[in-house]
């Protein structure tokens, strides 16, 4: 059972007992909280709109079947490629199947046995395209994609895609180096293998939109893959299918890499503020509204913490408000400048020595990224939370459309507007405090496409998110002020 804390009409019902003030306590199920709003109109808030035990039961059951041992074949299998850097390309793979090619056909072919056993459910495909000379790129060099679709069940909604990725390429000490060893265990075979990982479990289930599991190369040399599939997005899917790219989650360095300091009960996940590819009006209006924590992928990294919270997660997410960390950066920043929404997990200490580095030791010190320092319990509480928000969002049904907030006049009171979407039942109002992180409280507006609220709207943060009759939530919207 789900539980809120409700005022009801002035009354303060709380999930406490009863306090030595005599504060009347009551308990109420999510269900009861939608019985109160819509049998009598009662003006029902609550706080923590998502807690654990609201979950979907068929998605909570898949992420059982995520396996630590599949996860540590999967980064072992990479790491046996001795190298997987982007400039072996042109190298045929060798007698004993070492180099990018093999491990890209290798990863080709997970794919196409995770979609032979679910009876073809996923549609493998490759993005190959030739990167030509330029910055760490010494020549004409071949950069593959891999990916596989879980098409969705809706055909309206199939074009609703949510995304996962990790890149499978990796480096040693000298980019240019394309022969030595560059195990990459951690970066990135990790995330290549949670992205594996969700296809292999969430292929089992059937969802209203599309999930689309992507591997990427070109990373170290500058996030080549990840900007050309983005484009490709933008220019070709959206045009000629329709795709409407909702989120992306980018999974880089989930590793767990266990050294002193580290943290095994968090993820760090990365989020823009004022978007990438907004334009110099979109950013006069962004900061005159105090909207600089509102982009479309801090609402993703909001839903990740939430889902973790309604799943109860093992793996609780740290959000970290900035794009990337210093003097790095992601697959997900290449989406974010063609507009799309995405985020980046990261593990929560990195040790530097392991990542970029020639195997060797050096004065008792231990270089490389080898595979015996992945925790692969870690990186599968990380496909768990990925698996879990995909799914969820998947299930979910669109967001509200055209989401608008009354600034006609002045007014103590706030007004909000927005247009239906097909398989919304119902409909939330989110807000928070200015300086809150997250959202902490909302209100349930039945089947209506407009409430009024007794606050301020300039004292708060409002949004608006789309409910189906399973209780399958979708992003918020922060609204734009209509006059």
């Amino acid at each position: 059972m789900q539980i809120c804390t409700l005022t009801v009409r002035g009354l303060s019902l709380t999930p406490m007992s009863l306090t030595p003030m005599r504060r009347t306590t009551l308990v109420f199920s999510r269900w009861t909280v939608w019985a109160l709003f819509c049998l009598f109109g009662m003006p029902v808030y609550g706080k923590t709109p998502a807690t654990k035990g609201g979950s979907d039961p068929a998605i909570a059951a898949a992420l059982h079947g995520v396996s630590p041992a599949r996860i540590q074949a999967t980064i072992e299998r990479l790491v046996s490629f001795h190298t997987r850097s982007t400039l072996s390309s042109g190298t045929p793979p060798t007698p004993s199947g070492q180099g990018i090619v093999a491990a890209r056909e290798w990863i080709r072919g997970e794919f196409e046995r995770y979609s032979q056993a679910c009876g073809g459910c996923l549609e493998v495909k490759t993005d190959a395209f030739t990167e030509p000379t330029g910055d760490r790129v010494p020549k004409p060099t071949e950069i593959v994609n891999i990916y596989a679709v879980l098409r969705g069940t809706n055909a309206e909604e199939a074009k609703r895609i949510v995304l996962v990725t990790g890149h499978y390429d990796s480096r040693n000490s000298d980019n240019d180096n394309a022969t030595d060893a560059a195990p990459g265990a951690n970066d990135d075979a990790s995330g290549t293998a949670v992205s594996l990982e969700c296809a292999r479990v969430l292929s089992r289930l059937k969802f209203p939109a599309t999930i689309v599991f992507l591997t990427v190369a070109g990373e170290e040399q500058g996030l080549y893959g990840s900007s050309h599939f983005a484009r490709m997005v933008k220019e070709k899917m959206a045009k000629e299918q329709g795709w409407q790219l909702e989120a992306v989650l980018n999974n880089d360095i989930v590793g767990g890499d266990r050294s002193d300091g580290r943290n095994p009960d968090t993820v760090r996940v990365f989020s823009e503020g004022i978007p990438l590819s907004a334009s110099d009006e979109d950013v006069r209006r962004i900061r005159g509204l105090g909207g600089e924590s509102d982009s479309p992928s801090r609402q993703i990294a909001r839903y990740v913490a939430e889902t973790a919270t309604t799943f109860g997660t093992e793996l609780k997410p740290t959000l970290v408000f900035r794009l990337d960390r210093y003097l790095r950066g992601g697959d997900h920043s290449a989406f974010n400048r063609e507009g799309f929404a995405g985020v980046r997990f990261t593990e929560y200490r990195e040790n530097f020595n392991h990542q970029h580095q020639n195997v060797r030791t050096e004065n008792g010190i231990e270089y490389g990224d080898l595979a015996k320092f992945v925790d692969y319990d870690y990186v599968a509480k990380v496909a768990r939370l990925n698996a879990a928000t995909l799914a969820s969002l998947a299930s979910a049904p669109a967001p509200p459309g055209k989401v608008r907030l009354q600034t006609k006049e002045l007014q103590n009171d706030s007004a909000l507007t927005w247009e239906a979407v097909p398989r919304a039942s119902a409909y939330e109002v989110l807000w928070r405090d200015t300086t809150s992180p997250t959202w902490d409280h909302w209100k349930p507006s039945g089947n209506e496409t407009h409430a009024t609220l007794k606050m301020s709207k300039d004292n708060v943060i409002f949004a608006v998110r789309s409910v189906d009759a399973a209780g399958h939530r979708s992003l918020a919207v922060v609204p734009q002020p209509e006059r």
